[in-house]
């Protein structure tokens, strides 16, 4: 098979390099090697997706069996992409969100829920996030008719996220000693690594499918619990887990999903955050590995020499300046020991 990448070489992008590459497939980047390095073993071609002459020179070097687009955030631009490459490839894979669903996470969602309306020339400042990336999809749908994939990832996780929340909560537990760990333990969560995302990928690729796939995860994969307990083993252990439950929290006006990355209080407006369905994506063969795993790999490379602990993308990431500080973390926890 031969695969072209638009992106790959960071997180997602680079977990569909890797998984190609083993697969023995030739790989083609295409990227303005700005945002990182690329894979070993691909055939890189740098250029700017916003230029047209950068695109007819790169559909010039195709052909390939399919496209990933990893990285396709404005419809406008999307659609000169599947204009340049509709003759150069078989299929088009567009990475798109679960934020297509105007109802999430206020409601359980799958793929045949409300979705926002966008056109397929829309500008960046046409709509949201996820409006635009509705935008996005149907720009690809139009352009490779019956040869599109979309998949609407939930929440990933994995080596080289540089979305700035799971790192967050693995560079606390480092520091150790009393750390704030919000709402409640037992809360179900549905987490995907980026990795079983690229297999899921490149298998529909190689099975010849279409369509839209919802991919969120295993129905209650992990829970909070777990998840911020691995945290604390997988950094040796130093920080003590404090839970402060979700009045509390939100008593003294912590921001949910910012100041604490993926603390969602159980009220209204977070009530399906871990519930949407992959089920259509589980039948067509999506397989996730364990979350602790996830959280493992991503510490080991996080801590490693030449990690990500410095080097995060600020697309579409937590803001350190929303981030909790270690004063108000401090003056939170005496808060809650004084209600004792």
């Amino acid at each position: 098979m031969k695969l072209l990448v638009i992106g790959g070489s960071v997180f997602l992008g680079r977990a569909f390099v890797q998984e190609a590459l083993s697969r023995g497939w030739e790989v083609t980047t295409f990227n303005r090697g700005q945002s990182g390095t690329d894979e070993p073993g691909v055939t890189a071609v740098q250029g700017d997706r916003e230029q047209s002459a950068d695109l007819e020179r790169l559909a010039a070097a195709g052909p390939w069996d399919a496209v990933v687009d990893v990285c396709g955030y404005v419809p406008r631009v999307v659609g000169a992409s599947v204009a340049a490459l509709a003759k150069s490839a078989d299929t088009y894979l567009m990475i798109s969100t679960i934020n297509a669903y105007p109802e999430f996470p206020e409601k359980a969602v799958d793929e045949s829920s409300l979705r926002h309306e966008c056109e397929p020339d829309a500008g960046p400042d046409d709509g949201d996030y996820g409006k635009l990336k509705v935008g996005c999809e149907r720009a690809v749908t139009e352009g490779f008719p019956g040869r599109t994939l979309v998949i609407e990832p939930g929440l990933i996780l994995g080596p080289g996220d540089r979305a700035r929340r799971l790192a967050v909560w693995l560079r606390r537990a480092a520091q150790g000693g009393r750390m704030i760990a919000p709402g409640s333990p037992d809360r179900e969560m549905q987490l995907i690594d980026a990795r079983d995302i690229a297999i899921f990928g490149l298998d529909r690729i190689e099975d010849g499918s279409s369509g839209t796939y919802l991919t969120s995860g295993t129905p209650a994969n992990t829970t909070w619990g777990e998840y911020l307990g691995t945290c604390v083993e997988a950094t040796g252990g130093k920080a003590e887990l404090v839970w402060l439950d979700d009045a509390f929290l939100e008593e003294h006006n912590v921001e949910p999903w910012t100041e604490l990355p993926l603390w969602a209080p159980a009220n209204e407006e977070f009530a399906a955050v871990w519930s949407p369905s992959s089920a259509k994506a589980i039948a067509a063969g999506l397989h996730c590995r364990p979350v602790p795993d996830s959280i493992r790999d991503t510490a080991a490379g996080l801590f490693a020499p030449g990690g990500m602990d410095d080097a995060f993308d600020v697309h579409h990431s937590q803001r350190d300046d929303r981030l909790m500080t270690p004063d108000r973390e401090r003056q939170l926890l005496a808060a809650w020991d004084a209600r004792a």
